[in-house]
């Protein structure tokens, strides 16, 4: 079965990354990582690509006088490449309407709240100082205006008592790592998709963990 191409775009970790290559050594997961790229030459993430002998290169943002000719260097490997569906993992790089308008509906992005609540930086901390009681991530499309693309999952836990920002950053990070990949391979077989500016599933999504949706299959 040929596998769908994606690009991942990093900046740091890359545990997300990290996730999607470990989702990509099931032969019935239908997703192939071509390329990653960071802007960051010293991004730790980039070691996930190495040890999985998957391509790997950096372009980093400041060798270029603007946005336009560092997404233009991005978009010219991506292309080469062969990519159908680019992911953000990390990649803390406010993207152009340009570059966002040539990918639309195949720019994915994780965020570590439950949008549309906090968006932006600094999240888990202003969560935990806004006293929310159930806290999560996001996976989107990504559109021209920040965080505000249409919701393709959600995953959500308790804020417990004692949690700070470090602990509950922790805690999130673990149910994003399940989320992408089940994310991902929902839009890439076409049972998400978008429709009005939301993503509507067209096979049913699977009764099981409340808390994700879409389930994932261990749920």
């Amino acid at each position: 079965m040929a596998k769908t191409k994606v690009g991942v775009l990093i900046s740091g970790r890359g545990t997300n990354l990290q996730s999607l290559i470990a989702a990509t050594a099931a032969p019935d997961y239908p997703v192939e990582i071509a390329l990653v790229i960071s802007n960051r030459p010293r991004a730790s993430g980039l070691k996930y690509a190495e040890m999985a002998a998957i391509k790997h290169t950096v372009i980093d943002h400041n060798a270029f006088p603007d946005r336009e000719s560092f997404e233009t260097a991005i978009n010219a490997l991506l292309r080469e490449a062969k990519v159908d569906y680019v992911c953000l993992a990390g990649f803390m790089r406010i993207l152009t309407d340009r570059f966002v308008g040539n990918w639309r509906g195949r720019l994915l992005n994780i965020h570590p709240s439950l949008l549309p609540s906090f968006k932006g930086l600094n999240v888990h901390e202003r969560m935990i100082d806004a006293g929310v009681k159930i806290a999560g991530c996001t996976v989107h499309f990504v559109s021209t205006e920040m965080d505000a693309g249409a919701i393709i999952g959600q995953a959500a836990i308790k804020v417990l008592p004692n949690d700070n920002a470090k602990s509950l950053a922790a805690r999130i990070l673990k149910i994003e790592h399940r989320l992408y990949p089940t994310c991902l391979q929902a839009v890439v077989e076409g049972s998400a998709r978008l429709s009005g500016g939301v993503v509507k599933f067209d096979a049913p999504i699977k009764a099981g963990h409340a808390l994700l949706n879409p389930t994932t299959s261990g749920a």
